[in-house]
């Protein structure tokens, strides 16, 4: 029998940083698990909420809607994506999470492979709406 442990997070232990809009919870990461090719995390937006526009220069965004609909606005254009469903945000496009309806939303998020430093990894495209520190990943320094 193996003795090995494997990592796992619960949403409930993770601080919510609200930086970048909503309530996004960074899961998996270097820093988390020791993750060597992405990092995960959920987010909640709450009605008339949104994540700021930014792109990553270094990797593709996978976002999967838990419950509740949002729009996201890639290069501007704007998709909407509900319960069940998923949309690949790829390198480099600017793109911006907003809930316009009247329930909340909760997604998953999942981003690969990593940038080879963690301050290269999102580029900010407007003012950040919260208050505090960005999220933490990890990674080569």
């Amino acid at each position: 029998m193996s003795t090995t442990t494997f990592p796992k997070v619960a949403a409930a232990d993770v601080t919510p940083n609200r930086r970048r809009g909503g309530d996004l919870r960074v899961m998996l990461s270097p820093l988390t698990v020791g993750a060597t090719s992405g990092f995960m995390g959920c987010g909640h937006l709450q009605p008339g909420e949104y994540v700021s526009e930014h792109y990553h220069p270094y990797s593709e965004e996978f976002l999967y809607v838990v419950r509740g609909t949002v729009t996201v606005r890639l290069d501007g254009m704007p998709v909407q994506v509900g319960p069940d469903e998923a949309i690949m945000v790829p390198i480099n496009v600017r793109h911006r999470i907003e809930n316009h309806t009247g329930e909340p939303a909760m997604v998953v998020f999942h981003l690969s492979p990593m940038a080879p430093r963690p301050d290269l990894g999102h580029v900010d495209c407007e003012e950040l709406p919260g208050p505090g520190a960005l999220p933490e990943v990890g990674g080569p320094a």
